[in-house]
């Protein structure tokens, strides 16, 4: 019963701080509420105590987020900017861990160079997710965002794996080498994403078995694509290759796929609306863990800082400092080496860095934030080796991370709207061409469409329709269609009319489903006929609602 009330709480946490965030009269982003909600949950009076399991946190929290990632991601763009994540996910990831972990080898007293290069792998993945968060959805430019997203999505799993290596080497469980550990990786990577490929080929190919086995319910269905995310992970890591690109590779799958787009259209509706709860819930949850964690890690790292005799509590604080304005330079400075060998030496094919002045480039520094990913990793190192003495310098790999976590969400939420000032993010006036120019196109294929659908049931024997009916019918439609090619001229008086269609018919919908209720009351209609013609006036809304 006290985990059931647990998750109750937390949930009722998550679903508050959405509105706490909009009554409040100043601007908090959202992951820092959840975070402060959750330090508040976990203060010594409150008692609210949950154990972080960080192996169950990765399989509970990360597969679904980088599904849903992944299947928003547009696989065509993802590898139009292949080169640049790349540049981040992996060689910026290697640097990291180098550099990063022979600096806090350098800085802390007494660290083994392992622990450091540990803790330089915690820290080396991004979090799309607490950017957005933090900034807000749509602020950051485009030729940014892509690559940032792209980056957060690949370099979890080289992030990770470098952890892997690192706690391994001081286990004494392998024998660090560069080819090695290169195979290695190369073996986790890409049997990550080729076996979420292979996941979810093998789902599409059920779909219309399950379809046809289940009856048409959606509920059955929807419930067999939220497991698809944990499979692909969970037979990833079965198998001993990376379940976090798995679980990013299906996404994409999914999302290039004719799969969902052949799908019933309950299964999509309802699909929809599942996977926006999950979001925000999981992402909520996350951030909410982190919080939780925060006194319990403060309080540990300040008693054992005390019994600590080389080090003491200011200098932990200094170290998150020194450790979080290295990431930043490294970062700045990668970004701009490869701004300038992209402009000396790939001038066929330039990478789109050589695109970003100084200020994109402190804008993609900064937005480098860490989050889930990097607090679920420190908490997975070991608290003992297999000698049975206790890691090196646990509780300081603990703290910084911690501290390194906060501090990138700070200045992210202080520096980056100041960097964001002025920028126009899109064209809002080739935005409205691109969608004339769709809908003319659109239109014109949907009245050919028209034109064949009339002239088969003229000519259908099974067909018994008043040809005169069909006319009228068939020009009332197709001239739908019309004004939105010919009110190319007049887009507005066309976009006037089709909106004052919708309003009405949106308007005699609710009546409609009024007057249900009402017959029901009467009880001149059973229950389930009731059901019946509310879910069918739940469809037409559904898709006249889409448009608003």
């Amino acid at each position: 019963m006290e985990i059931f009330f647990t998750i109750l709480i937390l949930t009722l946490v998550v679903s508050l701080s959405g509105v706490i965030i909009r009554i409040l009269p100043f601007e908090v982003p959202l992951p820092l509420m959840q975070i402060g909600l959750g330090a508040l949950l976990a203060w010594p009076k409150i008692g609210l105590h949950v154990d972080f399991n960080p192996e169950l946190f990765l399989v509970l929290f990360i597969p679904p987020l980088l599904f849903s990632d992944g299947w928003k991601t547009p696989l065509r763009e993802f590898l139009r900017h292949a080169g640049e994540i790349i540049a981040l996910a992996l060689v910026l990831v290697i640097i990291t861990v180098i550099g990063i972990g022979y600096l806090i080898y350098w800085l802390i007293p007494g660290i083994p160079l392992v622990a450091a290069l540990a803790l330089a792998a915690v820290l080396s993945p991004t979090d799309a997710v607490a950017l957005s968060g933090i900034v807000g959805a749509g602020r950051i430019p485009k030729k940014i965002m892509d690559i940032l997203q792209g980056e957060a999505l690949m370099n979890d799993a080289s992030g990770l794996v470098s952890l892997k290596f690192a706690i391994a080497v001081a286990m004494n469980t392998m024998i660090f080498t560069i080819s090695a550990a290169s195979l290695e990786f190369i073996k986790i990577a890409a049997g990550g994403l080729l076996s979420g490929i292979f996941v979810t080929w093998g789902y599409s190919k059920s779909l219309r078995y399950i379809i046809r086995w289940s009856g048409g319910d959606s509920v059955i269905q929807t419930v067999l694509l939220l497991l698809l995310p944990f499979a692909a992970y969970l037979i990833a890591e079965h198998v001993g290759v990376s379940g976090i690109l798995a679980a990013v590779s299906s996404g994409m799958t999914i999302g290039q796929s004719n799969m969902i787009r052949h799908a019933p259209l309950t299964m999509r509706l309802r699909g929809n609306s599942v996977w926006a709860m999950l979001e925000f819930v999981f992402n909520g949850m996350v951030f909410i863990m982190l919080g939780l964690q925060l006194p319990d890690i403060l309080s540990t790292s300040i008693i054992q800082a005390k019994m600590d005799p080389v080090i003491q509590i200011w200098m932990l604080f200094a170290y998150v400092f020194f450790i979080y304005i290295a990431l930043i330079l490294l970062r700045f400075i990668w970004l701009w080496l490869m701004k300038r060998i992209s402009f000396r030496f790939m001038q066929s094919r330039p990478l789109v860095f050589s695109e970003y002045n100084t200020r994109d480039i402190l804008i993609a520094s900064f937005a480098g934030v860490r989050g889930a990913i990097t607090l679920a990793g420190v908490l997975s190192i070991p608290l003992f080796l297999n000698d049975g003495s206790v890691f090196p310098c646990r509780y300081q790999l603990v703290f910084i991370a911690t501290g390194v976590i906060l501090l990138s969400l700070l200045c992210g939420v202080f520096i980056l709207p100041l960097l964001l000032r002025n920028i126009v993010v899109s064209d809002k006036v080739l935005q409205r061409k691109e969608e004339r120019m769709a809908r003319a196109i659109a239109a014109e294929v949907a009245i050919e469409s028209l034109y064949k659908l009339e002239e088969r049931l003229i000519n259908s024997q099974e067909e018994n329709i008043d040809v005169q009916i069909l006319n009228e019918v068939s020009a009332r439609v197709i001239g739908n269609f019309r004004r939105r090619i010919d009110g190319n001229s007049d887009i507005e008086h066309a976009i006037l009319i089709e909106d004052l269609e919708r309003r009405m018919r949106l308007n005699a919908l609710r009546a409609e489903r009024s007057e249900y209720y009402h017959l029901r009351a009467q009880q001149k209609i059973s229950n389930e006929t009731l059901i019946k013609l509310l879910h069918d006036l739940d469809l037409l809304e559904a898709l006249l609602v889409e448009h608003d």
